[in-house]
């Protein structure tokens, strides 16, 4: 009698075992892999929009202005001595109008508050 007990016991901990895996998965995709996966979304949205004269700042942190854009190159100007430079779209980080975007979404979340 009591190996039928023990037999049973052992089932219902394996099951559990197995809800709290799925619920660790859950926790970690909410969390952890959705957020990640749409701001990579962003970021490639905004390198696909690039266009003539967009403010940007390279992972590098060069700034400049951008002066010609081809499907995977960008070249920007930086300064008045009107040096160009030629870098790839992934090596662009920001751009002005999303930094602006972004200080703005900020300041009405406080507002809020």
């Amino acid at each position: 009698m009591n190996l039928i007990l023990t037999g049973a016991s052992t089932a219902g901990a394996g099951g559990s075992t197995i809800l709290m895996l799925v619920l660790m998965f859950v926790v970690f995709y909410f969390f952890f892999i959705r957020p990640e996966n749409k701001k990579k979304k962003k970021v490639e949205d905004m390198r696909n929009s690039l266009s003539l004269g967009d403010e940007i700042t390279t992972i590098g942190g060069m700034t400049g202005k951008i002066v010609q854009v081809t499907e995977d190159t960008v070249t920007f100007e930086t300064g008045e001595d009107r040096v160009r430079i030629q870098a790839k779209k992934w090596s662009i980080s920001t751009t002005a109008k999303m930094e602006a975007a972004e200080a703005e979404a900020r300041a009405s979340k406080s507002k809020k508050k």
